[in-house]
Order: C-alpha cells, then sequence, then structure tokens
C-alpha cells in the first residue's frame, strides 16, 4: 500500500529561530509531518543556518518580496503547505497570504493574549511589560493568524508563574522553555487535523 504524502510545515522566521530548531528537530524523522521550507526576512537571521544544518530549502524575502510583488505569496502556493507556523516572525502577514491560506497560518506569542499583544509587542519587549505590570502569571498563547497583530483564534495557551523578583530576561528564558516544549506537539496536532 502507498504511503499518504506527509503533511507539509513552512516556517517564518527573523530572528534567532530557536522555535524553529525545535520543530526542525521534531519533525525531522517524524512520520506524518516534515518541514518543507524556512522563509526568513532578515539576512542575518541566524534561523537561515539552522535551517542549512536540517537541509531545509530557505527563501530570504524582503518588503517587496512581501506585501507588494506577490513573489512570497507565489512561493507558498507552489509549496502548498499544510501549515504555516510564524516561530519569531515580527512583520504582520498581508491580507492576501492569509486569505490564500485561511485557518493555515498559526503564530506563537511569548505572553497570555490577549494581554501583552499587538504592534511592538514581541521578545523581550512583552516580557518587560509584564514584570512591570506585576502579573502574576505569564506563559505562551499558539493562535491562528489574521489580519491583525495577535488578533486570531486561540489554539493554545500554556501558563506560567511570574516570581517577585523576575527581571524580564528571567521571565523570558522562562516561556522560551514552554515554546520550546509545547510548539512542537501543537503543530503537530493541527498539521495531522489538515
Amino acid at each position: 500500500m502507498a504511503q499518504p504524502d506527509k503533511k507539509k510545515i513552512v516556517i517564518f522566521a527573523s530572528g534567532s529561530g530557536s522555535n524553529a530548531q525545535r520543530l526542525m528537530e521534531y519533525f525531522e524523522h517524524h512520520n506524518s509531518v516534515r518541514v518543507v521550507a524556512l522563509f526568513a526576512n532578515n539576512p542575518k537571521a541566524y534561523a537561515l543556518k539552522r535551517a542549512e544544518t536540517f537541509h531545509v530549502p530557505a527563501f530570504l524575502f524582503n518588503r517587496e518580496d512581501f506585501y507588494q510583488s506577490g513573489k512570497v505569496l507565489q512561493q507558498l502556493q507552489e509549496l502548498n503547505p499544510d501549515l504555516i507556523v510564524l516561530a519569531g516572525f515580527l512583520w504582520l502577514v498581508p491580507q492576501n497570504i492569509v486569505q490564500a491560506f485561511p485557518n493555515k497560518i498559526v503564530n506563537i506569542h511569548p505572553a497570555l493574549l490577549p494581554e501583552y499583544g499587538g504592534k511592538g509587542m514581541h521578545g523581550i519587549h512583552v516580557h518587560t511589560a509584564v514584570v512591570q505590570a506585576k502579573a502574576k502569571e505569564s506563559g505562551i498563547t499558539i493562535h491562528l493568524v489574521n489580519e491583525e497583530y495577535d488578533k486570531g483564534d486561540f489554539v493554545y495557551q500554556h501558563r506560567c508563574p511570574v516570581h517577585e523578583t523576575d527581571t524580564p530576561e528571567e521571565l523570558a528564558a522562562r516561556v522560551l522553555q514552554l515554546e520550546h516544549e509545547h510548539l512542537p506537539r501543537v503543530i503537530e496536532e493541527l498539521a495531522l487535523k489538515q
């Protein structure tokens, strides 16, 4: 009997790419899901090196490719992914891509949305805001992507405590551990449902 085709995941990243690496590791020898490409909007993104290590094809693009020319959309349509994962990707996804892949684009946010989300709320900025607000807990939110920053339906949340003595960097490290622990499993579940 023929093997069914594996579900295809495309990752978008802007920086270090530690979540992208976790996904590539997790799916490297997976029976049913594979990472078929990494897209990066930053030529200095370490995520590109990580993709090379895992022999995942990488596409570098600029604002023109993403927002005006339709080049990124065309590349995505050729790849025909079952799921697109934003893993530390900082640009707002344009409407034409959101509409071409309805309910197939997922983002991970390093806080408990709807708090501490929106434009500019990424990386250490999020954790600084959480610590300054003296919040009792933080965590991660994995959500569908729509035309607004951090406004799509939630798929999964996981909480962790915020200690009174936490610096934003200490909280960031704790939240990143949650991202690495939970993102691959949640993405696996979502991909297999596609």
